[in-house]
This record gives structure tokens, C-alpha cells and sequence, in this order.
């Protein structure tokens, strides 16, 4: 034991003041991606953008980010047991989710955000 610790020295505590200060790096990274959050640019699918009166309604705002959109969806699917229960991955539509869907009776899960997108207006 007492040769390991010679032969090892002080690298033994430096390895673990490596592990130590790593633990704390995804605190200050968190806290970096807040701080740029904070500023108020968002960009890409979290920017509110104006969309079509028909998910408007459904959503009840003017403008919403295509998250948001998605997940306010998702939300009237699971709270009015819309999925299939043989099949989770299809949506049978009642007639609110056939106003933005195009019509459709049955949805695929994968196939909102495709059919979402159509509803919201291009950013200038």
C-alpha cells in the first residue's frame, strides 16, 4: 500500500480534483445557456410565429412556437384519450383535431408536426 503511494504521489489528487471540478462544469453551462435565454432571442422552431386562424383558435393565441404548438396537441390528444389503443402510434381525430388536420380521421403520430407546419406563417 505504502508503494503504491509513492509511486502514485500526488497524481491520485489531482485525479480526483479533475473528477471534482468536472462535476461542476454542467452548472456553469446550464447557467450560461439561461443567461443567453434571458436575452430574449429565440430562434427557430421555440420562436413564436403567427399561424393560421383555424390552429388559433384550436390554440387560443395568435402566435405560438412550433414546441408549443406540438405540445398543446398533445396535450388535447391524451386529456380526450385520442390514441389508438391497439395502435399508439395513430390518432383516431374528432372533429377539433379534423379543423387543423386537414380532414383527416386517423393521424400517425409522426405526421403533426408535418401537419402543423402548414398552419404557421413563414418569418420575414
Amino acid at each position: 500500500m505504502t508503494s503504491s503511494s509513492r509511486v502514485f504521489g500526488n497524481y491520485c489528487r489531482t485525479l480526483m480534483a479533475a473528477a471534482k471540478s468536472s462535476t461542476e462544469a454542467p452548472a456553469t453551462v446550464a447557467n450560461a445557456t439561461s443567461a443567453a435565454a434571458g436575452k430574449g432571442r429565440t430562434r427557430g422552431i421555440l420562436k413564436p410565429l403567427p399561424i393560421s386562424p383555424a390552429l388559433g383558435k384550436f390554440v387560443g393565441a395568435s402566435e405560438i412556437s412550433r414546441t408549443d404548438a406540438v405540445k398543446k396537441v398533445w396535450d388535447y390528444i391524451k386529456t380526450n384519450n385520442l390514441q389508438n389503443p391497439a395502435n399508439k402510434k395513430e390518432i383516431n381525430c374528432d372533429a377539433k383535431l379534423k379543423t387543423i388536420f386537414a380532414g383527416k380521421d386517423k393521424v400517425g403520430f409522426l405526421e403533426i408536426a408535418k401537419l402543423l407546419s402548414s398552419h404557421f406563417q413563414k418569418a420575414s
